[in-house]
């Protein structure tokens, strides 16, 4: 399902020219009338142009966004409905194909009304009267059930369309949400900390100042104290940091976003893809902050494109520059081609992602610039440490930013 989803957000939503060659089902009644089968011929062919001008008109209006709630789409609606019956009563036989472009129309103009179902319905059955009266019985059925299912599936392809972009601006919205609130929380939590720990400091120190001259042993107690606050207020404000930077994966494209633009680079931020486990929303953000920190001290690069695209199994994050050395060298034997990543900072992720059944690999990208690609299951589960990677015993002096 979830695979279904991102192959859908990937496509456009079906325009006017999808509609168009539809129309192509009443050829035969055209070339009818050039060869004089049909009577008066000249009618026909003023109702053959109504019909196509109105068809075309009522799917350009019904797919416009601006024009779409209006009265205009129902007018032509109501003009090709006409005229598909005058042609059906009058001309009978392959006439009677109009019904289902006019259905295709109606599901286009009507999609989302509560009234489409029965419009739909309506037409199918005056179609199949009319093919039962002047067509035979097996006419009836067939152009009956056309009727009914190419307005019904059209509605129905529009519909999924449109809610999946409602659901793609809702989630960009919940993740900007989610961001600002993040932002808030951290910035609430360094106030709370820093706000007590400074004040105590201070006082602290002021003694330390004050009886320093008359009382030693007093004052090297107060300056116990000061030590004791400070080392304390170092494990608060870690753990602040630890649960600010353990927040989801939007939130550090996010971040990367705002370095990258800060940097003077310009960035291309994608996501797609189901949902991951906070696991591998943890791993994920550690790849793209080393990542785009190697960007921006080493690559020299005007542009970064950051993609993350995932299906039902797996999710792979590529991050590319145009630069000249955004990322560490490709390996001891100074091949250009993609290899593991050695450097100091990268080391300790590409542990952990293959700990987690993933993969960390790099190498040149085309001519110029430099590809960084993480793989990882989309349900990575086990525990996660604390520290950052770039820190610790086998990353001592490298910070990610």
């Amino acid at each position: 399902m979830y695979a279904t989803a991102a192959n859908i957000e990937e496509l456009k939503p079906p325009g006017r020219k999808a509609f168009t060659p539809w129309l192509l089902i009443i050829t035969g009644d055209v070339r009818d009338l050039f060869d004089g089968g049909t009577p008066l011929p000249w009618l026909g062919g003023i109702g053959v142009l109504a019909f196509i001008a109105l068809y075309a008109t009522a799917i350009s209006t019904g797919l416009d966004p601006r024009r779409r709630h209006t009265r205009t789409p129902l007018l032509l609606l109501a003009g090709l409905a006409v005229v598909t019956f005058a042609l059906g009563i009058g001309y009978a036989g392959d006439w009677l194909l109009c019904f289902p472009l006019l259905s295709l129309a109606t599901g286009v103009v009507l999609r989302g009304r509560r009234h489409l179902g029965r419009v739909i319905l309506t037409f199918a059955g005056s179609a199949g009267i009319i093919a039962g009266l002047r067509g035979g019985p097996s006419d009836s059925l067939t152009v009956g059930y056309g009727t009914v299912l190419s307005g019904l599936v059209t509605a129905a392809v529009l519909t999924l369309f449109e809610t999946v972009a409602q659901l793609r601006a809702t989630r960009q919205e919940l993740a900007r949400t989610a961001v600002e609130k993040e932002r808030l929380r951290f910035s609430r939590d360094l106030h709370d900390l820093l706000g007590h720990t400074l004040s105590v400091v201070v006082v602290k120190a002021e003694a330390v100042r004050r009886l320093a001259p008359r009382d030693l042993e007093a004052a090297l107690g107060q300056a116990a104290d000061i030590e004791a606050v400070g080392r304390q207020a170092l494990t608060e404000i870690r753990e602040a940091v630890t649960g600010y930077r353990e927040g989801s994966l939007d939130t550090e494209l996010d971040r990367a976003r705002s370095v990258l633009d800060a940097s003077g680079i310009e960035a291309g931020v994608h996501r797609s893809g189901p949902p991951l486990s906070p696991q591998a929303e943890a791993l994920l953000g550690w790849v793209v902050r080393e990542g785009v920190t190697n960007v921006v001290r080493h690559s020299g690069a005007a542009r970064c494109e950051i993609d993350v695209r995932g299906d039902i199994d797996r999710v792979r994050l590529v991050i590319a520059d145009n630069g000249h050395g955004g990322s560490p060298p490709a390996g001891e034997d100074g091949s250009g081609g993609v290899t593991k990543v050695g450097g100091t900072g990268l080391k300790g992720l590409t542990e952990r992602l293959a700990a987690a059944g993933g993969s960390l690999t790099s190498g040149p990208d085309g001519r110029r610039g430099f590809r960084l690609v993480a793989e990882l299951p989309v349900d990575t589960e086990g525990p996660m440490e604390t520290t950052e990677p770039g820190q610790g015993p086998q990353n001592k002096g490298v910070r990610t930013a």
